[in-house]
C-alpha cells in the first residue's frame, strides 16, 4: 500500500468516525470516565454523612479524632488502545476483516478522547508486543494513531493476551481508560487480567465474525490456521466436527467474559456485520449511571 492510499483511507476512517465520535460519543464518553480519575487534595474532620471508606486512618490515630482523605476530579484522563494484530485478525466472511473493524473503533474512541482533551496511547500486540506510542495529545497524534492501526505489519501471527497485559501494567504506573480490542481466542490470562483491571479501567471489545463460532456444512474443504500458517483438511459435513469447533469458540467466548469480569473490567462483545455504534453506546450509557 502507497503513501497515497494509506493517507487516503486515513481521512476516510476520519471522516466516518470522528463524526460518530462528535455526534455521540463526545458525551456518553465523558460522562461515563468522568471522576475515575481522582487526586488527593487534601484532609479535613470527619463529617456526618461522609463515607468511612474515605477515613484517614493514620491521621485519624494521630489525633484522635476521625478524619476523611479528600479527593479532587482529574481534569485530563488518559486513554489507552490495545489492538491485537495477531493473523486472526485478518478473517472476515462478511464486508471486511475483524481488522478493520477494531480499527473504525479504536478511531472512534481516540476522537472521542481527543474531545475531552484527553491523552491517548496504543499497543499493538501479538504474541508479543509489536508497537507502544505513549499517551499524548492532538488530533495529529490520533491521525498517527489510525495510521498505524491500518498499515502496521506485525512480525509475529500468532496471540498472547497474557502478555500484552503484563506489558500494559509495567509501563502505565498512572490509571488510565483502556480498552483492549480482539477477537480473544486465547486463554491464561486470568492473573494478568486481575492486575490491569485493578490498577486501570479496564473494558474488552471482542470483535468477531460469526464462523468463528461455528462452520457450515460445506463437506470437506482445506482450512487455514492464520496464526500457525498450516492446513489441513477438514471434514465440516461431521457432526462431531462442527460440536467440536463450536464448542471450542464457546469456551474461550466464556473464559474472556468471566475473567474480565471478576477482574473488575467491562465487556462488550460485537460482531463484524453488526452495528458497533449500539453496542459502545448501550455501554457508555450503562457505565455512567
Amino acid at each position: 500500500m502507497d503513501t497515497k492510499e494509506i493517507l487516503k483511507k486515513v481521512r476516510k476512517i476520519e471522516i466516518k468516525t470522528k463524526r460518530l465520535s462528535n455526534d455521540i460519543f463526545g458525551g456518553e464518553y465523558h460522562s461515563s470516565f468522568k471522576g475515575r480519575g481522582m487526586t488527593f487534595s487534601e484532609v479535613r474532620q470527619y463529617q456526618f454523612g461522609d463515607d468511612v471508606r474515605s477515613i484517614d486512618w493514620n491521621v485519624t490515630a494521630r489525633y484522635n479524632e476521625p478524619y476523611v482523605k479528600v479527593f479532587e476530579e482529574e481534569r485530563e484522563l488518559t486513554m489507552l488502545l490495545m489492538a491485537d494484530v495477531s493473523g486472526s485478525e485478518f478473517f472476515g466472511t462478511t464486508n471486511q476483516f475483524k481488522k478493520d473493524t477494531i480499527t473504525e473503533i479504536a478511531a472512534t474512541l481516540a476522537f472521542s478522547a481527543t474531545q475531552n482533551n484527553d491523552k491517548v496511547g496504543l499497543i499493538l500486540f501479538s504474541d508479543n508486543i509489536e508497537l507502544f506510542i505513549p499517551p499524548k495529545k492532538g488530533k495529529s497524534h490520533v491521525l498517527r494513531i489510525i495510521r498505524e492501526l491500518i498499515e502496521f505489519k506485525p512480525k509475529s501471527k500468532k496471540t498472547n493476551i497474557d502478555i500484552a497485559l503484563k506489558f500494559l501494567s509495567s509501563v502505565l504506573k498512572k490509571r488510565a481508560i483502556v480498552f483492549m480490542l480482539s477477537d480473544f481466542m486465547d486463554d491464561n490470562y486470568e492473573k494478568s487480567a486481575k492486575i490491569a483491571g485493578s490498577k486501570h479501567d479496564l473494558t474488552g471489545i471482542r470483535v468477531y465474525d460469526k464462523h468463528d463460532e461455528e462452520i457450515p456444512n460445506l463437506g470437506m474443504v482445506p482450512m487455514l490456521d492464520a496464526e500457525t500458517g498450516a492446513v489441513q483438511l477438514v471434514n465440516t459435513a461431521s457432526k462431531t466436527t462442527r460440536r467440536n469447533y463450536k464448542a471450542n469458540a464457546l469456551r474461550l467466548t466464556d473464559y474472556y467474559i468471566n475473567t474480565f469480569r471478576r477482574s473488575g473490567a467491562g465487556t462488550i462483545n460485537t460482531r463484524v456485520d453488526e452495528s458497533y455504534v449500539k453496542k459502545l453506546l448501550g455501554y457508555f450509557k450503562h457505565k455512567g449511571r
